[in-house]
């Protein structure tokens, strides 16, 4: 990468999963860690002192949890994004979250190119979630309290191929690259491609804005 890495703190409870997210971190390009803390207290005190281009921010935690010290954080230091980084991807958590201020929310099954990805678009200033999360958001948005099936695969979007408009429908569900490779029977890596085609074609920046689109212009039924 070039340009100066994104500086990150790491925010746990459980020393184990802080030490090892800060290992991962470590070795990715372009971001570099400069602080891992226990509780929210701890994160507000070593934010007040230097302030990082991110947080990666755990919700339960002692002392001040990830909830209130994300909104906190919003309100004092403006600048500084928090991804939630949790296990839980219930409605409550996710909208709690992401009314504090949270600018991503991913879960700990996500991998460390992910989660670096996840950092990077947070401290762009750009909204993130995973697979999972985008599901529960589709669902809540939808008012059906379970996820919505994908959009019927056809070439009816405007500007789209039959091939794009089948990887939007099923990015609108919510799958993985990986998961669209598997049910499309094509490589990942077209899939890939398919999507940055369909998101500079629909003018979105990241699966985030693309499920948004879809659902803002009905293409959903």
């Amino acid at each position: 990468m070039t340009g100066p890495a994104i500086r990150v703190i790491v925010a746990d409870d459980q020393q184990i999963m802080r030490e090892g997210l800060v290992a991962l971190l470590d070795l990715m390009d372009g971001i570099e860690v400069i602080g891992n803390v226990g509780n929210g207290e701890e994160a507000l005190r070593v934010i007040a002192q230097d302030p990082p281009d991110a947080v990666l921010m755990d919700l339960r935690m002692p002392v001040l949890d990830g909830i209130e010290t994300t909104r906190r954080i919003a309100a004092e230091h403006p600048g500084v994004a928090v991804l939630v980084l949790t296990t839980y991807v219930d409605d409550e958590s996710i909208a709690a979250a992401l009314h504090a201020g949270a600018k991503g929310y991913v879960t700990k099954d996500a991998g460390r190119e992910q989660i670096a990805a996840a950092l990077r678009a947070a401290a762009a200033g750009q909204i993130t979630f995973d697979a999972a999360v985008s599901q529960r958001l589709v669902a809540a948005f939808n008012h059906t309290g379970e996820p919505v099936a994908p959009p019927p695969a056809r070439a009816a979007i405007p500007g789209l191929t039959t091939r794009e408009s089948e990887v939007l429908s099923l990015i609108a569900r919510g799958l993985s690259n990986a998961e669209i490779a598997a049910a499309m029977l094509i490589g990942e890596a077209t899939v890939k491609t398919h999507a940055n085609n369909v998101f500079m074609k629909i003018g979105v920046r990241n699966r985030s804005e693309a499920v948004r689109y879809v659902y803002q212009h009905g293409l959903a039924d």
